[in-house]
C-alpha cells in the first residue's frame, strides 16, 4: 500500500511505501490530516432492528419518520469526510485555536465539560454545549437550545460567525478553507468540483453531524435480546432494570414518565418542541425559545430537549449547566420542579401543580444506573468521528 505525502508551498513532493499503512496523509505547513484511502462508511448506519421496529407500546419506539435530513443534502461518505475535517479545523476560528470540536468533544460524546465553553478569545459562550449525538432524529429540525436555527444546515455556520465563539466573517470562512490545499480534492470528492462555498461548507458539516448516531450501548445490547422495552434485559442488573421500568412507565402507573420527553430508541424529543422543565419560578436572564419566537409567550423559559444517549458523559446538565451530577438531575424531577407559568404539562400532577414523584433512594439510584447504560463506546472511540489532524491540539 502506498503512503502519499503532499507537502505544500516550498516543501517537496515525495512518496514512500508501507505495507501496513492504511492512511493517505495530506499536509501543508501547520496542517496535516490523515484520512483513509477509501472513505469511512457514513451512509449505512447499520442500525439494530429495534431502531426500526416498534415494540407495540403506547408510544412509538422506532425512529421511523423522524429523520430531519433534507432531500438536497443526504449524507454521503465523501461529504461526511469533508465535514469531519471542517469540524476539527482550528483554522476556522479568528486566532486559529478553536474548532467546532473544541466545544463538542468525542470523548465526551460530542458535548463539553465546562458549564459554558470558552470561545477563541476565552470569553464564555452563553450556554452549556448541547450534545450532537442523534441530532438527525430531532424531527422538528430546529437547533440550539432556543431553536434559533431552522435547520442543521443553518446552525453549523453560526458558531463560526459568532464574535465570541470562533469569530470569523462569512468571507473569512471561505477564505480560511480555501487557504488549505487539501480541501480542493475533498470538495471535489464530495460535490463534484473543487469550488468552495458557504453552502457546501454548511452541507458537509451537517452531513458529518447527522452521521453521529448512537446504537451500540449496553442498553442497545440488551434491547436486541428482548421483544419489548419493558421486558427485563438479560444483561442488566436488577437496579438497571428497575431504572428502565421507572423511565418508561407513566407517573400514574408508578413510573417517572421520562419517556414522554425522551422517546424512541434514539431517546429524543418527538413532541411539539421546546418545553419548560421547571428549573425556575420565573425566567429572567435567559428566556429560551421565547427569544426566537417572541410572539409565543408560552415559550418563555422553554428549551430544546436533548437526547439522553451518552448522558452520563454530558455533565454538567441543563442549558445553563446548573446540575453537576445525574443524581441532582433525578432529584430535580423527583422533588424540585418549580411552578413556572409555562411548566410542561408532562411535569404537572393531576391538580396542575408540579409533580412530586416521591421516589425512594433506591429508585433514584436505579434511574441513574439505567441512564449510565446509555453510554455508547462506539461514539467515543470510532475513528470515523475522530480528529483527522495529526499536528494540532484542541
Amino acid at each position: 500500500m502506498i503512503r502519499v505525502s503532499v507537502i505544500a508551498l516550498v516543501f517537496v513532493f515525495c512518496t514512500s511505501c508501507s505495507e501496513d499503512s492504511k492512511y493517505v496523509p495530506i499536509s501543508e505547513p501547520a496542517a496535516i490530516i490523515s484520512l483513509p484511502e477509501t472513505p469511512y462508511n457514513y451512509t449505512d448506519l447499520n442500525l439494530p432492528t429495534h431502531f426500526t421496529t416498534n415494540d407495540g407500546g403506547v408510544l412509538a419506539s422506532a425512529v421511523n419518520g423522524i429523520d430531519n435530513t433534507p432531500d438536497d443534502n443526504p449524507v454521503t461518505d465523501a461529504g461526511a469526510t469533508l465535514g469531519r475535517v471542517l469540524f476539527y479545523d482550528v483554522n476556522l476560528s479568528q486566532n486559529k485555536t478553536v474548532a467546532c470540536a473544541s466545544c463538542h468533544r468525542q470523548n465526551l460524546a460530542f458535548t463539553d465539560s465546562p458549564v459554558r465553553s470558552l470561545g477563541f478569545n476565552f470569553v464564555p459562550t452563553r450556554r452549556h454545549s448541547i450534545a450532537l449525538v442523534n441530532q438527525k432524529y430531532y424531527l422538528r429540525g430546529r437547533f440550539f437550545w432556543d431553536e434559533k436555527a431552522a435547520t442543521l444546515e443553518e446552525q453549523v455556520l453560526q458558531p463560526i460567525l459568532d464574535h465570541n465563539e470562533m469569530g470569523l466573517t462569512q468571507n473569512e470562512i471561505v477564505q480560511r478553507v480555501s487557504e488549505r490545499p487539501f480541501y480542493s480534492s475533498l470538495f471535489l470528492n464530495a460535490f463534484g468540483s473543487g469550488n468552495i462555498t458557504h453552502e457546501r461548507i454548511s452541507k458537509a458539516l451537517s452531513q458529518f453531524i447527522r452521521s453521529i448516531v448512537s446504537s451500540q450501548s449496553r442498553y442497545d445490547d440488551g434491547r436486541a435480546q428482548v421483544a419489548t422495552r419493558l421486558t427485563p434485559f438479560p444483561n442488566f442488573t436488577e437496579a438497571e432494570n428497575l431504572g428502565k421500568e421507572l423511565f418508561l412507565k407513566p407517573v400514574a402507573e408508578g413510573g417517572a414518565g421520562c419517556v414522554n420527553c425522551h422517546a424512541t430508541e434514539a431517546f429524543v424529543s418527538v413532541n411539539s418542541g421546546p418545553k419548560n422543565n421547571g428549573l425556575d419560578l420565573v425566567s429572567t436572564n435567559d428566556l429560551g425559545a421565547f427569544e426566537t419566537f417572541p410572539a409565543n409567550n408560552n415559550l418563555r423559559g422553554a428549551f430544546k430537549i436533548p437526547t439522553l444517549k451518552n448522558i452520563a458523559l454530558g455533565a454538567p446538565y441543563m442549558h445553563d449547566g446548573r446540575f453537576q451530577t445525574l443524581q441532582q438531575v433525578v432529584e430535580h424531577y423527583n422533588s424540585g420542579v418549580k411552578n413556572h407559568p409555562n411548566l410542561s404539562p408532562f411535569l404537572k400532577g393531576p391538580d396542575g401543580s408540579p409533580q412530586q414523584l416521591n421516589l425512594t433512594e433506591a429508585q433514584k439510584e436505579a434511574l441513574v444506573a439505567f441512564l449510565r447504560t446509555l453510554t455508547d463506546p462506539n461514539i467515543l472511540n470510532n475513528e470515523k468521528w475522530a480528529d483527522p489532524f495529526i499536528n494540532q491540539h484542541l
